[in-house]
């Protein structure tokens, strides 16, 4: 297989899990978000509020396009990154797309305290999170494979991404 991309909203563990499962898989490991930090030598939270969500939206396409020209990497993918089709071609031709998923309350449980999520600095982050999944689910559903990481270590959910991957 060429690539593997880890897609899902925040929180449900692709950064974390991405890491695990190119070690276990012998892959090497790229996290959109933190590619994007580095080339704009800028934080994510500083990148939206100083240029905005479609400008990062522009990088995140752009750095997509050259991981996706390599072959071996699991890659950790942003929770918006599925919201522009181009984005889900270039995965689908240059590998599988695995979404991750969590319910709500295991979500908030896991972000809870974190300030760089641009996204979530509104009042009430729980209904945020409703609206944006509910947002982005037809989107999620292009992904070759599902897995729910509720109440799942990093370790299990990298392997039960193994054994989905298998089941094709």
């Amino acid at each position: 297989m060429r690539n593997i991309y880890l897609v899902g909203f925040m929180g449900t563990g692709k950064s974390s899990t991405g890491r695990e499962l190119a070690r276990r898989l012998k892959y090497r490991f790229a996290d959109l978000d933190e590619l994007i930090e580095l080339r704009e030598k800028s934080s994510i939270p500083d990148i939206f509020a100083k240029k905005g969500e479609p400008y990062f939206r522009c990088l995140e396409k752009q750095i997509l396009k050259e991981v996706s020209a390599q072959d071996g990497f699991v890659v950790a993918c942003g929770g918006g990154i599925v919201t522009n089709v181009e984005n889900i071609r270039v995965m689908k031709e240059s590998g599988k797309i695995v979404c991750l998923t969590a319910s709500v309350d295991a979500i908030l449980e896991r972000i809870k305290g974190c300030t760089h999520r641009p996204l979530l600095q509104v009042e009430d982050p729980k209904s945020e999170i409703e609206r944006l999944l509910k947002l982005r689910e037809p989107f999620y559903a292009n992904a070759d494979r599902m897995v729910d990481t509720t109440g799942l270590s990093v370790q299990e959910t990298a392997l039960r991404i193994e054994a989905v991957m298998r089941d094709k």
